[in-house]
């Protein structure tokens, strides 16, 4: 996984692919690996359970470490002035609910990058298909 990671480079025509890891990055894909132990630890277990799924859900998190799947990046992100207290005040309240509830919210926030996987591929290939589009009509504008 390290190894993609230092040796991928950008094109200076493919800027956009900036926005984009390729698979989930390290970090991410422990939280994920850790979500069933993080279930057994919240309050969320009485509801839940993922014991017959984590052998599944283990090979299915090593291979989205290593795959080429693009997912979000969130590297260039820019926010407008007038979100700036929204965001202060999301902030802190993820800093309170993981003093207090601290597995539980791990768990929400391994769900919701799970549901932003496909959302990321969607984006991906619409952005993608846009930039394709534009520099082929470039070319043949020229020619």
């Amino acid at each position: 996984r390290l190894a993609r990671f230092n040796l991928t480079k950008i094109d200076e025509n493919e800027n956009w692919k900036q926005n984009y890891f390729q698979g989930i990055p390290s970090p991410i894909g422990a939280i994920l690996i850790l979500m069933p132990l993080i279930l057994e630890l919240s309050n969320f277990s009485n509801f839940l359970s993922l014991r017959p799924i984590t052998p599944y859900l283990v090979i299915a998190i090593s291979l989205l470490l290593i795959s080429k799947l693009p997912t979000f990046s969130f590297k260039k992100i820019s926010i407008s002035s007038k979100f700036t207290i929204f965001i202060l005040f999301i902030t802190g309240m993820v800093f309170v609910s993981l003093l207090f509830f601290t597995f539980e919210t791990l768990f929400i926030f391994g769900l919701f990058y799970i549901l932003t996987i496909p959302i990321s591929y969607i984006i991906y290939k619409r952005t993608k298909n846009k930039f394709v589009d534009l520099s082929e009509d470039e070319h043949e504008d020229i020619l």
